[in-house]
């Protein structure tokens, strides 16, 4: 059966907002942000209504209100137990991971498959296998096909990977979100990012309800990513038990990744903070409609 984070309690499945940290690195000077990895910093955080966080490279912060879980790369199967239990050491509720370059074999693929289920089951921590460019899972179909051997196989959904770099607009969208139904059943954490057709992290408006502003472009790809979002709640919700939890977490890079659209000297067209708030209204509205 999948194994999805749970709290201990008999409550029924839930959503949890956390924000994974590399959403603050490399702060604008014009912007005012919570000052993490201060202690002051994580408590803005949680007063902003963050209930834990995504640590991406630092260590935990003593003293922090809020849990953690973390994040890895596992090449080869060979690297998975050891890379589990190291996170398992440290105190991370859970991992997303991204497995692989995109260049292996299905037989290399099921065999790193294989050892993250075993590594997750040896040592007791929720793992998610992240949907990513140059990861096994950079194509829907391909992935797909492998939900089919592993059916067990819990994803962290970022789906800005595929709507940008598997161009989702074009074509039929609904029969694409029909075809990954295999994936969005089995979403046990979710990064969020909302790409376009031409950029992977794209800027949205400040209301649940309006058009994105993007002149550019005249796909409403907000509202395809609720619709994606949607749909792996509705899973979640579907598959889990009682004291299971979501983990939703804003994952908003800075120029130094390229994923956002700058101008010439590389400043940025939306603050990733104020979007990153924006997406935990987003997907709670997800999670109550799902």
């Amino acid at each position: 059966m999948p194994t999805y984070l749970n709290d201990g309690t008999t409550e029924p499945p839930k959503l949890a907002v956390y924000l994974n940290t590399d959403n603050l690195a490399d702060k604008p000077e014009n912007l005012n942000w919570p000052d993490y990895p201060e202690l002051s910093g994580i408590e803005a955080l949680k007063a902003d209504g963050f209930e834990g966080l995504q640590i991406v490279a630092e260590d935990p912060t003593p003293g922090s209100p809020l849990p953690f879980c973390g994040l890895d790369r596992i090449n080869k199967p060979k690297a998975a137990d050891e890379i589990v239990h190291t996170h398992k050491l440290r105190g991370d509720q859970c991992i997303s991971v991204h497995v692989g370059w995109g260049i292996e074999s299905d037989r290399e693929i099921d065999l790193l498959l294989e050892a993250l289920l075993t590594a997750s089951e040896k040592h007791q921590l929720p793992l998610f296998l992240e949907t990513h460019r140059a990861t096994i899972t950079q194509d829907m179909w391909r992935t797909v096909e492998f939900t089919k051997r592993f059916p067990d196989i819990l994803f962290n959904g970022d789906f800005s990977h595929y709507y940008c770099g598997q161009e989702m607009p074009y074509g039929v969208i609904e029969d694409k979100f029909d075809f990954m139904q295999p994936i969005f059943d089995r979403v046990g954490f979710m990064h969020g990012r909302i790409a376009s057709p031409g950029h992977i992290q794209a800027p949205v408006n400040d209301t649940l309800d309006a058009p994105p502003d993007f002149s550019s472009c005249q796909t409403n790809y907000v509202a395809h990513f609720r619709e994606m979002w949607t749909r792996s709640m509705r899973g979640f919700k579907t598959q889990a038990g009682p004291g299971d939890v979501l983990i939703f977490a804003p994952e908003l890079l800075s120029p130094t990744y390229d994923y956002a659209n700058t101008d010439k000297q590389g400043t940025e067209e939306s603050d990733r903070y104020a979007q990153a708030l924006l997406y935990m209204k987003l997907a709670k509205a997800c999670f109550c409609s799902a």
